[in-house]
């Protein structure tokens, strides 16, 4: 049920604004709002499919919608680092050691990890947070956001393109693979908070 509400409200934006329904449903969708790419995309390569839509200017709306919302969500927490963590980080576990890891991790391996995160459901969403707070370098932040989400809303878009009306279907395997992955995040957080009690636990004993 909420899948259909969803797919229609994104489909109907996307019929009767084009190119900026497309941009912005996937602003949101770079961000932390509950704007699946699988639901926005497909529906584009349908539209270019019929003739309605230009192949190359999805690309393009999409790819700097994707740009545009990432940067949002880096800016918000590169110049509110010390506002987050004091409001919010009790609720992720986030405290000076965690950030000083997320800052080396993103010093050594921020590259790769923005790229590959762009195909992962969930964590394409969060991604940008870390790097904003670890003041990940902007101009690879930028870069390696724009390959990622280029590669992966192009993808959808030919899936759009090639099956059209059985797009349900394609949903329905896409979403089994989205709670696998949303399983073993859920697992990866909790092992990570286990790990975070457990070491502060020992510092208060200390």
């Amino acid at each position: 049920m909420l899948f259909e509400r969803l797919s229609g409200l994104f489909t109907s934006v996307i019929a009767s604004t084009g190119y900026l329904g497309v941009f912005v449903l996937m602003t949101l969708e770079s961000m932390v709002a509950p704007v699946p790419s699988e639901l926005v995309m497909p529906f584009a390569g349908f539209l270019v499919a019929d003739g309605k839509l230009n192949l190359w200017l999805v690309i393009i709306a999409s790819s700097l919608a994707s740009i545009t919302g990432s940067l949002i969500s880096y800016a918000i927490a590169y110049f509110g680092e010390k506002e987050l963590i004091h409001k919010f980080g009790r609720f992720v576990f986030l405290d000076k050691d965690e950030l000083d890891w997320t800052q080396r991790w993103f010093e050594k391996r921020g590259s790769i990890t923005i790229l590959i995160s762009r195909f992962i459901p969930v964590i394409r969403h969060l991604i940008s947070i870390p790097a904003g707070l670890a003041k990940m370098d902007l101009k690879k932040f930028v870069l390696f956001t724009a390959v990622g989400a280029t590669a992966w809303n192009s993808f959808l878009l030919w899936v759009g393109m090639q099956l059209r009306e059985r797009w349900e279907a394609v949903h329905k395997y896409s979403s089994q693979l989205d709670v696998l992955v949303i399983v073993l995040i859920v697992v990866a957080v909790a092992y990570y908070a286990y790990r975070h009690i457990r070491r502060h636990g020992k510092k208060s004993l200390a």
